[in-house]
């Protein structure tokens, strides 16, 4: 196989796709049957400024560059060679969010990411307008949160775009987002696979009397599908990607894509009735649907596949960040005691522990917000645990709650789909940190959602893996999306599956029912935080 990958990467036979996450930046380097050959990270973080939450753009590029130099360093150790031609690549990001430049390409205001919860009244009152569901960390709803906040950089605008849709511009020149992205600045018409003409228009009069000298359609990317052409690698592009100067220019760019169609891709879930979930610093869960909602629902997004087929999503804000906090204080007082494990070691001791509580995690409670979730209708957050008297307080029922709650928010959504709109889902993927160690947080998804959840071997490559087969497939459009992945990259896949028990999902609803009666106790925690 080395010799051979040597072989590929020497001649640029290879894929590449790069994913801006939350705490990652990841690079992956693939073959034409989407086997890894190397792979690079770097490690980041948000930043809480001035109320907005947000990621400096020059970090963007520090962390980008640091991440392919940490995958070509593998390239050099294992195959004694250096990349400099690529078939195809593409690049994938966190969705949602604002990013908005002027005609001398000049940032405006700070990259306001997904987990900012400031857009309430304009998310509400663009709802009501166009009669489709704008959640608060949408694109459209930050811009015209900005409008109604009366930004004055707002009648400069030029140009909008999402993080992803920002380093493709950069890398290619070109101002495209791939339609799942896409989806999530702004409605689509699924048969027009771009932006809806009509909601663009009903916005343009909504903003008609601020006298801007930009039209919506105007200043948002051109929307692209999966396989289409979405521009090359320019000169200073490969030098932003690979200031060395080994890489060259001209590789083909798929379109860009947020993380929850690379997801999608990851877990091979992009037919109808097919799931995936995944859960990190927030947790979404998507199914593919047969035919529209019934109705607007506040808890439900509606996205798309990279090849523009409906989607709805149940989006948390929150998921993994107050557990890992509580990991990282079990490690310090291990370390207290000088003893160390590994990070792998302490999540697996601690979630199989987590095995022998009770299935309704002994009474606790708790609650996972670090910042605002709007499904719970949540502006700002505070993490909380209560430890009622008559709770049965131990070790595992702690760490068990912990988890339960992870998946709370997201939870209160997938029953929308599923006991209001009675969409049936035969199996759901699951991709994610939280689910290294093997089967406790499948079951406790399988018990939360009462459907089985499989984790596919390839699911803990994520996003970037699912970008990089993206530009794969563009040398590989005579077949259609969902049957490149069947025949060519998930032949031989193996997925493991929990099933969910009764005596679990009993116990999840028991948790699930004291997690909504106890909702008020949170808001009344998030005000004290946030007047402290």
């Amino acid at each position: 196989m080395c010799s051979n990958a040597k072989t590929l990467i020497e001649n640029g036979q290879t894929y590449l796709g790069i994913e801006l996450g939350s705490t990652r930046i990841k690079s992956v380097l693939i073959d034409v049957n989407g086997n890894i050959l190397a792979k690079g990270s770097f490690e980041w973080e948000n930043h809480f400024i001035n109320g907005i939450w947000t990621y400096p753009l020059d970090e963007v590029w520090t962390g980008i560059a640091q991440s392919y130099q940490d995958l070509s360093s593998v390239v050099r150790d294992k195959y004694n060679t250096v990349i400099r031609h690529i078939s195809a690549m593409g690049v994938s990001a966190m969705m949602h969010g604002y990013l908005a430049f002027d005609e001398q390409d000049n940032q405006l205001a700070e990259f306001r990411t997904w987990r900012n919860n400031t857009t309430a009244v304009a998310a509400d009152q663009l709802t009501d307008l166009l009669q489709y569901n704008i959640p608060q960390r949408w694109s459209i709803a930050h811009l015209y949160q900005a409008i109604l906040n009366q930004e004055n950089h707002t009648k400069d605008i030029a140009y909008m775009t999402t993080l992803s849709g920002y380093v493709h511009w950069q890398l290619t020149g070109q101002k495209v987002l791939g339609i799942g992205d896409a989806s999530g600045m702004f409605p689509i018409d699924h048969k027009l696979k771009s932006f809806d003409p009509n909601m663009i228009a009903t916005f343009d009069q909504l903003t008609a009397s601020k006298h801007f000298h930009w039209k919506l359609a105007n200043i948002l990317p051109t929307v692209r599908v999966a396989g289409e052409d979405a521009g090359v690698l320019t000169e200073k592009g490969a030098r932003l990607l690979d200031p060395t100067g080994h890489l060259q220019s001209g590789s083909p760019l798929c379109p860009p894509e947020g993380d929850a169609g690379t997801g999608m891709m990851a877990t091979n879930s992009i037919k109808v009735k097919t799931g995936n979930i995944s859960a990190g610093t927030s947790a979404f869960a998507m199914v593919v649907l047969e035919k529209p909602l019934s109705q607007v629902y506040r808890d439900l997004d509606m996205v798309t596949t990279p090849d523009g087929y409906p989607v709805a999503m149940a989006h948390s804000q929150n998921c993994s960040t107050d557990l890992n906090a509580w990991v990282s204080l079990f490690d310090e007082l291990l370390t207290l005691f000088n003893h160390k494990v590994s990070s792998d070691e302490l999540y697996s001791t601690l979630f199989n522990h987590a095995l022998n509580a009770k299935p309704d995690a002994g009474g606790l409670l708790s609650y996972c917000f670090y910042s605002g979730e709007h499904g719970v209708d949540l502006v700002t957050g505070c993490p909380l645990f209560v430890h009622p008297a008559t709770a049965d307080f131990s070790l595992a029922n702690f760490v068990l709650v912990k988890l339960y709650t992870a998946f709370g928010a997201m939870k209160l959504g997938m029953d929308t789909l599923t006991k209001k709109e009675k969409v049936q889902i035969e199996k759901i993927f699951a991709h994610g940190g939280l689910f290294k160690s093997k089967g406790v947080a499948q079951l406790v998804l399988a018990s939360a959602l009462n459907v089985p959840v499989a984790v596919l071997e390839t699911a803990s490559e994520g996003g970037a893996w699912g970008i990089a087969l993206l530009a794969s497939y563009m040398k590989q459009t005579h077949l259609s999306l969902s049957d490149y992945l069947d025949q060519q990259i998930f032949t031989q896949t193996v997925d493991e599956v929990t099933r969910p028990t009764a005596q679990w999902v009993q116990g999840y609803e028991t948790f699930i029912q004291r997690y909504k009666f106890g909702l008020s106790i949170e808001k009344e925690a998030a005000n004290f935080a946030n007047q402290s």
